[in-house]
């Protein structure tokens, strides 16, 4: 019981792992362990843990190794921690973890045939993208941070974590409901001579104008999450969060999920985009989403009059007066400058992320019935 207390106090934590007591390598043992006993279920049940679209382009073979990988890591680290004598707690637990996960098969399980039509959860999507992004974003903010003093366990992790969680394990229902609002809403505006026109264009300018298609959209729908106060119930959520990382992207109210996807993806689909380019672009929206949160100093000189990057988004965030309903595009920074609606400012990065009065509570669920219940 101390064990579980141990842990359920270091959960709820946040601030800088003190280095040389096996907090940091436990840590990484205890987050391997769990996805790695996540992977085990997703082999052992595909036909409802899995995405199909997902599922469809990777290869089980390497998935496999990846597990074995995980599994020989969280194991060795938690080993050595065991036997050194250094968050024996944290580390016991990683190790039981994967102790379950072999025992239940590891990356053995065998993968039968299964139905693919059953109702499903995300869960391979959730392993993958948060063991890709944790890797590759955490280790960029170490190398470029913008507030160094920021550790990467900051105040409220746990509340984007939770966000991060739940948007990714229901984005079979997020797809589903955005495919059929799209068809169902926007079918009638499709034509054949513009589909046509655009796919005789090169790759690379599809590319180019699919993402400023989309951006266009996200512009004014992200315009009108803070100019209509209906909406701003619900983006309110989003710009709730104090301090920028990678995962701060992932605070989103589950219905403004819902409404900008099926926005976007409506002049998408209507204007006939192929699924090459539509996989680009969701390559390009995925990075972009997460690095122009994340806790980088990154600014680009001239191009940032362009591209959108950490800088010009993080302003979007900042509770300073000159940010305040400014930079609302996602990809090309010219739309704002376009629309005059860009940031002014004489400083190079804003001091103070949040919304203006700091009303939105902290916490998963108090932030999912936040809109519903806000008096202001």
């Amino acid at each position: 019981m101390l064990e579980l207390e141990k842990l359920n106090e270091f959960v709820e934590s946040h601030g800088e792992l003190q280095r040389g007591r096996g907090l940091v390598t436990g840590t990484i043992a205890f987050s391997l362990g769990i996805l790695c006993f996540l992977g085990v279920l997703v082999f052992h049940f595909p036909q409802y843990l899995s995405t199909p679209e997902l599922r469809r382009s990777y290869n089980v073979d390497v998935m496999r190794m990846v597990l074995l990988a995980a599994m020989v890591v969280s194991g060795g680290l938690a080993l050595v921690n065991i036997i050194f004598n250094r968050s024996r707690w944290l580390s016991a637990f990683a190790f039981l973890l994967v102790a379950i996960a072999a025992l239940l098969g590891g990356h053995k399980v065998p993968v039968n045939d299964f139905a693919d039509n059953t109702p499903y959860i995300g869960l391979d999507w959730f392993i993958l993208d948060l063991l890709g992004s944790s890797l590759i974003f955490i280790f960029i903010e170490k190398l470029f941070a913008h507030r160094t003093e920021q550790p990467v366990f900051r105040a409220e992790w746990q509340t984007d974590f939770h966000h991060f969680v739940v948007n990714h394990m229901i984005v079979g229902f997020v797809l589903l409901a955005t495919n059929l609002l799209v068809h169902k809403l926007f079918g009638w505006a499709a034509n054949d001579g513009v589909r046509g026109w655009i796919a005789g264009l090169p790759f690379w300018a599809r590319v180019l104008l699919i993402i400023l298609v989309a951006d266009l959209v996200q512009y004014w729908t992200h315009r009108a999450y803070h100019e209509v106060p209906l909406l701003w119930r619900l983006h309110a959520v989003h710009h709730s969060v104090k301090s920028m990382d990678w995962l701060a992207g992932s605070r989103q109210h589950i219905l403004e999920l819902l409404i900008t996807r099926t926005l976007v993806l409506a002049p998408i689909y209507v204007l006939g985009f192929s699924k090459e380019v539509i996989d680009a672009y969701i390559v390009v929206v995925g990075f972009q989403a997460v690095f122009n949160h994340a806790n980088v100093s990154v600014r680009l000189g001239p191009l940032r009059y362009v591209i959108v990057t950490p800088n010009f988004h993080h302003w979007h965030h900042s509770q300073d007066d000159e940010a305040i309903d400014r930079n609302y595009a996602a990809h090309y920074a010219f739309i704002d400058y376009l629309f005059g609606t860009a940031v002014k400012s004489t400083r190079l990065w804003p001091e103070h992320y949040g919304v203006v009065g700091d009303y939105v509570p902290n916490g998963f669920f108090k932030q999912l019935k936040f809109p519903f219940v806000w008096k202001g």
